[in-house]
């Protein structure tokens, strides 16, 4: 179930915790809403495979299986340490899930990420980070939680300024509240307000990540993002294709460091709000698309180019950011985070996993 590439980045995430971090998970609770998503996978296999060295009492994974229910979550939940439930974060009580009054740490990420996707489902987007996000902080606000980790987004500084990148946190951002990506910036940035008020109010250890494009296992080949795309045309030995000039820049995050950082936010054990990602090498998608090419012969024996074309999608590049890099110092001085995983490492891991997930047939 769990393969050599992908335990390798685990081994990698467990050990960018420190002691005390570790401890403070000694004996919990944990809920994850999104359990069945991109990061999902690699929260849910990490709890897996250390629930002894770190002696977990229980992991509670929900989700609505809105866009499919994975294979990989029902061999998890053969563990008696695992609970996994269909469950709506919109409309569904969370008091009628069993355990969830013992709870000692939240991860609320039960929302769709893929621009795509959240197009789709632009209403079910909004209510999952507004109202989801809301019926969790009324059922915990009053009792003794160690933490509570809510996804916002770096989607929430839009299309920033050229002096405002590299971006921290506070610059206030550039975002239309009525474009097509809307329902997701807003809604990440409107709960941000709701995580400062409740832990203003009630006290609560309230942690808010900001995630700068994470990639790596667990994201779907048919995600519909730049990575993930390009993984699908590697795997399939045809041209990659960039809807875009290809001018685009971003830094890419691969998913083992992304998550040494969200727990460290939970952990923290006070609200604050953080950048996660890594803040270079800023690349072009053309650049990005070389990388994966490179790599794909390397490791598919891939014979493909790199092509340019136009989406079908209308709106694919409305309101999409130019440029996207984080400033991570106050995560670095706060928490000890330090990614160290480059782009060229983390495409390669990312193939080769998908390489050895297709050659021992294993779910995910």
């Amino acid at each position: 179930m769990i393969n050599n590439s992908l335990k390798r980045d685990l081994e990698y995430t467990y050990e960018k915790l420190s002691k005390e971090e570790k401890n403070k998970l000694s004996n919990s609770t944990i809920l994850i809403t999104g359990a069945a998503g991109f990061l999902g996978f690699y929260y849910v296999h990490f709890f897996y495979y250390y629930r002894k060295e770190l002696s977990l009492k229980k992991v509670i994974c929900l989700d609505n299986f809105m866009l499919g229910k994975p294979k990989w979550l029902d061999k998890i939940s053969e563990d008696e340490c695992f609970k996994v439930e269909k469950f709506d974060i919109i409309n569904d009580n969370i008091a009628d899930i069993s355990c969830a009054e013992e709870v000692d740490y939240v991860i609320h990420m039960a929302s769709i990420a893929s621009p795509i996707f959240y197009r789709q489902y632009p209403i079910e987007t909004l209510d999952a980070n507004i109202w989801g996000l809301r019926h969790l902080l009324d059922y915990y606000s009053s009792r003794n939680i160690k933490g509570f980790l809510f996804y916002s987004s770096s989607e929430i500084y839009g299309n920033p300024a050229a002096d405002a990148v590299p971006t921290d946190e506070e610059y206030h951002g550039d975002v239309s509240c009525t474009g097509p990506r809307a329902c997701y910036d807003e809604s990440k940035r409107f709960g941000e307000t709701i995580c400062m008020l409740f832990a203003k109010k009630y006290g609560m250890p309230i942690g808010v990540a900001r995630p700068f494009n994470n990639y790596g296992p667990g994201m779907k080949i048919n995600d519909k993002r730049v990575p993930a795309d390009f993984a699908n045309d590697i795997l399939n030995d045809r041209d990659i294709v960039i809807l875009s000039n290809g001018s685009p820049k971003r830094t890419f995050c691969y998913i083992a460091d992304a998550i040494a950082g969200y727990l460290k936010i939970m952990l923290y054990g006070k609200y604050d709000y953080f950048n996660i990602g890594i803040d270079k090498p800023e690349i072009s998608i053309l650049e990005l698309a070389g990388i994966y090419q490179k790599a794909g012969k390397e490791i598919f024996g891939y014979t493909g180019s790199i092509k340019y074309s136009t989406s079908e999608d209308e709106e694919y590049l409305t309101n999409n950011p130019q440029r996207r890099c984080p400033r991570i110092d106050k995560a670095a001085s706060l928490l000890e985070y330090q990614p160290e995983i480059s782009v060229h490492e983390g495409v390669r891991r990312f193939l080769e996993f998908i390489k050895e997930s297709e050659k021992e047939n294993l779910v995910w």
